[in-house]
């Protein structure tokens, strides 16, 4: 039987050029609560059933070797500059399980044919691309990331380490929790009152999407190469994997490389 085809969202505009998407879980091979494309090993699926998922993902967008990380809600990003950064880290298609994996929330990497890719259920995948330095970089941000500004760090390390200019760099924010969803009934210890502002008047739903192009803005991405999906995990789970709808639940993907 064929393998089927994973839907791949590649409207973000601001990545022209570039292997990129987000992977739907409409379809793969995983059954019951995470059916469909599943990319988490965590989750309680089986291994090997997200190993060809994994497989079939990578091969829908046409990359050989891929970058999974250990995704702890941290803040350590990981450079990659040469094979050796990765060594024993790098998913190789079908081939066997990398002896390693790097526990980061974010990488960055001016290696050709290296896709960089995070999982995520409700959290933000926050893709990055400067042209000039053909620099990108693949970011993890839920609400503990967006507090620790995980998006200003990523940033500040793609110019301290590759010379990237923020104004040239584009970005992308992935299908994630909406403002439509996004309640925090323990905001007051959870969220720092600097970020109240982005709170509903009357209900403790916040927009992170607005919170990730501020950040985003912040560092000196101009606004107009900042591209969100604008899709809510929570409201599609007909779409992608969503957390807050259902704890058992898988991670779909977002992924981008610099083509050889």
């Amino acid at each position: 039987m064929a393998a089927p085809s994973p839907l791949t969202f590649n409207h973000l505009n601001v990545f022209p050029g570039l292997v990129h998407g987000v992977f739907s879980r409409t379809e793969g091979y995983s059954k019951g609560s995470f059916l469909g494309l599943n990319v988490g090993l965590s989750t309680g699926d089986d291994p090997d059933i997200v190993k060809r998922n994994r497989a079939l993902m990578l091969s829908s967008a046409g990359l050989t070797q891929a970058l999974f990380l250990n995704q702890v809600h941290g803040t350590d990003i990981a450079v990659i500059k040469s094979e050796k950064d990765a060594a024993g880290a790098v998913w190789k298609g079908q081939g066997a399980s990398p002896s390693k994996i790097l526990k980061a929330d974010a990488a960055v990497t001016n290696l050709k044919g290296l896709g960089l890719v995070i999982q995520v259920a409700d959290c933000q995948a926050v893709v990055l691309y400067d042209p000039q330095k053909e620099v990108i970089a693949n970011i993890h941000s839920g609400w503990r990331g967006s507090v620790a500004d995980i998006i200003g760090r990523c940033i500040d390390t793609m110019v301290t380490q590759f010379g990237c200019t923020p104004a040239s760099i584009r970005a992308g924010i992935s299908p994630s929790l909406g403002p439509c969803c996004a309640q925090f009934i323990n905001y007051e210890q959870e969220i720092p009152k600097a970020m109240w502002q982005y709170k509903e008047e009357d209900r403790p739903y916040f927009d992170f999407w607005q919170i990730s192009r501020d950040q985003l803005g912040a560092r000196g991405v101009l606004d107009e190469h900042i591209e969100t999906m604008g899709l809510c995990t929570r409201c599609r789970t007909d779409l992608f994997y969503s957390f807050r709808a259902n704890k058992t639940t898988g991670r779909f993907a977002a992924v981008i490389a610099l083509k050889t």
